[in-house]
């Protein structure tokens, strides 16, 4: 059965004027009043949503995409990254249709509103443990990329040791507290999602960087006649085998969570309207970037492609200006993961202090508030990526618990409601 649009005609317009107040999960109004001391802000524009929606899902998640090929095949694993698109689509158009029809402007109020107290609860920790343990990673991989690691036990050295040497200022510890205070914690000091969409558009930019730079140097092994044929299907031949296709998933999963920032994003816009175009143009464009990047990194490394493909660019590659070449890579994607924490962070702020404050004013409005939770959760991110050797075990976790729920089991569950 097909479910109309039951979006109010009168709420078909601008928002611009539109004054909203949300006790569990507090959200920006367009207009401050003048006591407030903000200046006026007329509505997000499409161009800025569809960088900050991008932003949102392409992470980490997309070095691990690569090694979806090896275990799926090409054929099967194209497939499932356009399929997990197109159900990421109909899983946050049902959200937005029950949030229209609950007139509901958050994640939060609308599972409070299908289940209560405790749904919205519940909600709001999946966000903290899922966005948590998103920048924990992304925390590590910077550190992993500027400053090398041991984790395996074979020591990789990052590019700032390769480039200077082996010194005291590029020692993990004082280079993760330098992007600390000097990147990710004027970042977060922004009040309002659109206010990122400059460093959003730069953060795609990277992403597409990386990119081109690996299928121009796949292409160029392609014309050398250096690259195999990759393959196509999945390699199963005993139950063992067949059980290993499933641990795609959670990587797959984690790699379209977005759906904590749609509500933020769609507050924002000046044409409420919109948000379904800045959807589908958002998922469009990082689908491809998936596909591509997917498809040259598999066919660049073939079954030597690494659950991390960047660890791959640690090596000898064969061609002119190898070196070079690697460094681009490494570095545009460090650059690239910094500045997609500030927008990760933003939803994360803002759940933690609806749990922890749910009948408070909106955070924008109370500095005290706003200062002391994103000192907190910074310093504990911080923490996080110093003493929690692996990225894999986190992103397994998040991906096959908190991810889930928030891409496809909430929206599920208040669809059936």
């Amino acid at each position: 059965m097909t479910i109309g649009d039951i979006t109010p005609k009168k709420e078909r317009k601008s928002r611009r004027s539109k004054h909203v107040v949300d006790d569990t999960a507090p959200l920006l109004p367009k207009r401050q009043d003048e006591d407030a001391g903000y200046d006026e802000f007329n509505g997000a524009s499409f161009t800025g949503a569809v960088f900050n929606l991008s932003t949102t899902i392409v992470g980490a998640g997309i070095m691990a995409l690569p090694a979806t090929m090896k275990v799926l095949g090409l054929i099967l694993g194209i497939a499932m990254i356009i399929f997990m698109a197109f159900l990421t689509d109909a899983s946050i158009e049902f959200l937005l249709r029950f949030s229209r029809a609950g007139k509901t402007t958050s994640y939060g109020s609308l599972m409070g509103d299908a289940f209560g107290k405790y749904g919205r609860i519940f909600l709001q920790i999946c966000v903290l443990v899922n966005n948590i343990g998103v920048l924990i990673v992304y925390m590590i991989i910077i550190g992993d990329v500027l400053s090398g690691t041991s984790s395996s036990g074979v020591h990789h050295a990052g590019v700032l040791e390769g480039w200077f040497g082996e010194q005291w200022w590029n020692g993990r510890t004082f280079v993760l507290i330098v992007t600390t205070l000097g990147i990710f914690s004027p970042l977060a000091c922004f009040k309002r999602i659109d206010s990122l969409r400059f460093t959003s558009a730069l953060s795609v930019a990277l992403a597409v960087v990386f990119l081109v730079i690996t299928v121009g140097i796949a292409i160029i092994k392609l014309i050398s006649g250096t690259i195999m044929m990759p393959r196509l299907l999945p390699d199963v031949t005993d139950l063992t085998s067949f059980w290993r296709l499933f641990t795609v998933v959670p990587v797959l999963v984690t790699a379209y969570i977005c759906h904590y920032n749609v509500h933020s994003i769609d507050n924002e816009l000046e044409d409420s309207t919109q948000i379904k175009p800045v959807v589908r143009t958002a998922l469009a464009l990082c689908s491809t970037v998936y596909i591509m990047t997917s498809f040259f990194g598999f066919l660049l490394f073939g079954d030597s492609t690494l659950d991390d493909v960047l660890a791959n660019f640690d090596t000898d590659l064969g061609i002119p200006y190898g070196s070079l070449l690697n460094d681009a890579v490494r570095v545009s994607y460090a650059a690239h993961l910094m500045l997609v924490f500030p927008i990760v962070f933003y939803p994360l702020r803002l759940n933690m202090d609806g749990l922890l404050f749910p009948s408070a004013r909106p955070l924008a409005l109370s500095n005290m508030r706003f200062t002391f939770t994103t000192v907190g959760l910074i310093t504990l991110i911080f923490l996080g990526a110093n003493f929690i050797p692996s990225i894999w075990d986190a992103f397994q976790f998040t991906g096959a618990t908190a991810a889930v729920c928030l891409g496809f089991i909430f929206p599920a569950a208040v669809t059936l409601r």
